[in-house]
């Protein structure tokens, strides 16, 4: 059934392009820390290479996945076919944070949504493991449309009122890890 690859292949690279929906879980060292699973989606993800996947990150209420990442750089990316054949991929690797105010930031920020308010990191990914399993018991679902709720609510504030949430709201994780 599940099969590990030692790289994207351009079958697996070309499924997944098409999907509208992914799943980034980061944990804490912490024993008693929270797991973190975030659903992405409004076609945030580019691949780099054959062991290489980032994504554009937006403000939003916490800061689990970049202050995880600060800690630890575990996280692992998931993807489910909610239309077509069954199948279920997971990007397991070391992620890294890149903000507007790093070098890298200007590198990699073209790869992206062109128009992209509230954008606050780039996540990128160097792949440790890549692997496929059946996903069976994955429901089916039509994809209706993107959400705009998230651009709209960035667009209605300046770059200080963005700023000042993220002090509000991404300074530390549920963890009290630095965040932003």
């Amino acid at each position: 059934m599940g099969k590990t690859y030692d790289e994207l292949t351009p079958e697996l690279s070309d499924w997944i392009a098409e999907q509208k929906l992914f799943f980034v879980a980061t944990a804490p060292l912490s024993e008693s820390g929270l797991v973190n699973c975030s659903p992405k989606g409004m076609d945030t993800l580019r691949l780099l290479g054959p062991r290489e996947v980032a994504y554009l990150d937006f403000t939003g209420s916490g800061i689990e996945t970049i202050a995880h990442l600060r800690e630890n750089g575990r996280i692992v990316v998931m993807f489910c076919a909610l239309a077509g054949p069954p199948k279920i991929v997971r990007l397991h690797g070391t992620g890294s944070v890149t903000t507007p105010e790093t070098p890298e930031w200007e590198t990699l920020r073209p790869q992206f949504l062109a128009e992209a308010p509230g954008a606050r990191a780039i996540v990128k990914i160097a792949l440790t493991r890549i692997s496929d399993s059946c996903g069976f018991a994955v429901p089916r679902f039509d994809f209706v449309e993107e959400r705009d709720t998230l651009t709209r609510w960035a667009q209605s504030k300046t770059d200080a009122e963005l700023a000042e949430y993220r002090v509000q709201k991404n300074a530390e994780s549920l963890d009290g890890l630095p965040g932003l």
